[in-house]
Formats: structure tokens, C-alpha cells, sequence
């Protein structure tokens, strides 16, 4: 067991990413959170409160093709060092704009966009470097510590927000801006275990395509990604949470904390799991079962009615779904070229950022149409049918038997 850690963590370079991942990360979610309650607080206006989140996604849709461009044509790292920079310079300039007071409703606007955008460059930029970091014989446990960071943000990011926050948002802004030029630092003293010869192609609308067609063209890669998008599209039972709290657990503010907290817990230990026990085989077909234990999770989630049980669906869930992620985030890097790998990561996060906002949205809908617990349940089914719809779609990504791209053999 110690084996494989010691595989991962021997080296500065993945620890340095590794530790910026977990900086980075914590330190947006501590922002996000703090912007979003200052906003409140100025407008006590829950459009301009939606707004902030508009603010960041945005970014993404329009900077998709530009970003896989840039990620593969300039070194990495700088990338991600220059979008850390930035990110500390507005946490900076939060800060001080609290001290002089006078943040606004637009300023908050324009920081929540400027971090959209930084991040829209990072998070390929930074999916594209991890390949580089570690040897392809162990991408798939340091993908599984990598989600490991980013389920450990999503636990500590928004609760150690909102305790420096009720002390006073500059506590937030300053801690944030500390961990970011931390992670600024970490990432310039990354190296590099594999180097690639970026191509001498000029910049046209063809080669910022090429990542859309290169996905189009390979059923695997095409496969994973639209599964992604249509399963959390479909399964999006978390943005329920408070409906679930207030008129269906009756539960206190306590409770609509944990239930936030489960699906994290959940995927963290999972991660952690698959870091130390990678899985070896058989990969099309875990996936598809991780998706239909998403999926009859989320079902149990919908009709409970007991704190426990919707605690211990919840958990399933994130556990879960971090099985599907690895499976799927390995195979995007391994079935991807390294000159392509920005492109295609562009594309991947546009996606995923995409079924998160629109499977909320489809949620919230549907709950305002039928009730929640009937939203909550078609989802989950809905999940198991595009799994079921996909294997049939997609028979390579079925029956993929390593992240190599070696197919079991056909039954019959």
C-alpha cells in the first residue's frame, strides 16, 4: 500500500502540483464564497447573488477554444503560474477594496469574471501539465490524489470561508491571497518528467477546432465526454439540498450541512481509496457500474425521508462518482496526443462545467414542475438509462479494458 504513495510522492514535482491543486482550489472556493455573501449583503437581491455565479461561468463557454489553443502552444506551467498570479492580485484587490470600502455590486462582478476567466485557462492548462508530472504507469494514481485535492477544497474551501468570514472578509481575502502566491511558487519549481514538441502551426480557426474534431473523431474520447455531460445533467439530485432540508428531512441549518458535506466525503475517500489500490482492468465496465450506482443512490436519495439514509446516499454518490471521474479523466489524458491535450482538456471542462450549471438549472426546473422528490428520482433513473443508452452508443467505451485503449474481447 505504501508501495504506490511512495510511487507518487518520491519526487518534489508531483508533490509541488499536487499542493498548488489543494491552494489553488481551497483558496477559489474561500473567495466564492466570501464574494457571493458579500454580494448578498450589499443587494440582499438573489438575481444579483445569481449573477456572481453567471460571472464565473461565462468565461468559460466564451474562452473555450482560445484556452486549449493556448495550453498547447505555451509552456504549462507559466499558464498556471500567470493565472495563480492573477488570482492573488484580485484576492489582493478585494482585500484592500474592503479596507477602503469601496467594493460595489460591479466590482464583484468584474473580480468573480477575472477569476472566471483565470480559471478557465488554469484548469486545462493544469489537467494538460499532470501528464507531463508523472510517468504514464502511475497517471492514474496521481489523477486519484489530483481529485483527492479537489474534493479536499470542496470540503475545507467553503466551511474554513465562511469561519474567516464571520470574523471579517478580509480575513478571507488575505489568507486566500497567501495560499495562491504559495501555489504561485510551488508550481514554478514543478519539473517535468516528459517534454513535447509543440508543432509550428499557424493560429486559424481550423487548429482551434481541432480539439471539437479530434473528440467528434475518437468514439472512446467522444463517448466519456458526453457521458459525463448527460449523467450529471440528469443526476444533479444536490442542488435539491435545501428543499430536502426544509420541507422534506425537516432538518436545521446543521443538517443542510452535512448533506453538503456527505457527497464530498464521500468522493474523498474514494479518491484516496484508488490512489492507494488503482483499479487494473475491466474499465468500461466499472465505469458504466459506478454510473448505475449513481444513479440508484441518487433514487435512494429521492425518497428518503431519514437523515441517515439520505446522508449515507449522499456519500454514495460522491463515492461513486469519483470512480466514474477517475476512469473517465484517465482516459481523456492516456487516449489524448500530448500537443492535443489542451484542446481536448478545453473541451472536457467546458462540458463538465456545462452539465454542473445546466443539471442545477434542470433540477431546480423540474423540482418547480413535478416536486422535488419526483425530480430527484427521475434523475436518478434518468442517469441509469443513459448509462445503459451509452453502452449501447458506444461499445468500444463498454468494453475498454485498459486506460491504454486494449478492448476485452467480444462475448459471442
Amino acid at each position: 500500500m505504501s508501495a504506490s504513495k511512495k510511487s507518487i510522492f518520491k519526487g518534489t514535482s508531483f508533490t509541488n502540483f499536487w499542493v498548488s491543486r489543494m491552494f489553488t482550489s481551497t483558496s477559489f472556493q474561500m473567495i466564492s464564497v466570501a464574494i457571493g455573501w458579500q454580494m448578498y449583503d450589499l443587494t440582499h437581491d438573489a438575481f444579483s447573488l445569481g449573477l456572481v455565479g453567471l460571472a464565473q461561468f461565462i468565461p468559460m463557454v466564451l474562452l473555450t477554444l482560445v484556452v486549449g489553443q493556448v495550453a498547447d502552444r505555451v509552456d504549462r506551467r507559466k499558464i498556471v503560474f500567470i493565472c495563480q498570479m492573477v488570482e492573488a492580485l484580485i484576492a489582493c484587490l478585494l482585500l484592500y477594496g474592503n479596507f477602503a470600502n469601496w467594493l460595489s455590486r460591479e466590482e464583484i462582478l468584474i473580480a468573480a469574471f477575472i477569476l472566471g476567466a483565470c480559471r478557465s485557462f488554469e484548469g486545462p492548462a493544469s489537467s494538460a501539465l499532470l501528464p507531463q508530472v508523472v510517468p504514464k504507469s502511475i497517471l492514474q494514481q496521481a489523477i486519484s490524489w489530483s481529485t483527492s485535492a479537489g474534493q479536499t477544497a470542496q470540503i475545507l474551501g467553503p466551511s474554513l470561508g465562511g469561519v474567516l468570514f464571520s470574523v471579517g472578509p478580509a480575513y478571507v481575502y488575505a489568507t486566500s491571497a497567501i495560499a495562491l502566491l504559495l501555489s504561485s511558487i510551488l508550481t514554478i519549481f514543478i519539473k517535468l518528467d516528459s517534454e513535447f514538441i509543440r508543432k509550428a502551426e499557424p493560429v486559424t480557426l481550423r487548429t482551434m477546432l481541432m480539439g471539437l474534431e479530434f473528440v467528434y473523431k475518437h468514439p472512446i474520447i467522444l463517448g466519456t465526454i458526453s457521458l459525463d455531460l448527460f449523467a450529471v445533467l440528469l443526476g444533479g439530485a444536490t442542488a435539491l439540498l435545501p428543499i430536502y432540508a426544509q420541507d422534506i428531512l425537516h432538518t436545521e441549518a446543521w443538517g443542510l450541512g452535512l448533506m453538503r458535506t456527505a457527497p464530498a466525503v464521500g468522493a474523498l475517500i474514494m479518491s484516496l481509496i484508488l490512489a492507494y489500490f488503482p483499479l487494473k482492468r475491466s474499465f468500461g465496465s466499472i465505469l458504466f457500474a459506478a454510473l448505475g450506482i449513481f444513479g440508484l443512490a441518487t433514487m435512494l436519495f429521492a425518497i428518503s425521508t431519514n437523515l441517515v439514509i439520505s446522508l449515507i446516499a449522499l456519500f454514495i454518490i460522491g463515492a461513486s462518482d469519483v470512480v466514474s471521474v477517475v476512469i473517465r479523466s484517465s482516459l481523456v489524458q492516456l487516449q489524448t496526443p500530448d500537443d492535443m491535450r489542451g484542446r481536448v482538456n478545453a473541451v472536457n471542462s467546458l462540458f463538465i462545467g456545462t452539465s454542473n450549471q445546466l443539471g442545477e438549472f434542470e433540477s431546480g426546473t423540474m423540482a418547480g414542475l413535478i416536486g422535488a422528490v419526483p425530480a430527484a428520482f427521475i434523475g436518478g433513473l434518468g442517469t441509469i438509462v443513459v448509462a445503459g443508452l451509452w453502452m449501447y452508443l458506444f461499445p468500444s467505451l463498454r468494453r475498454i479494458n485498459s486506460l491504454s485503449g486494449d478492448k476485452t474481447e467480444k462475448a459471442g
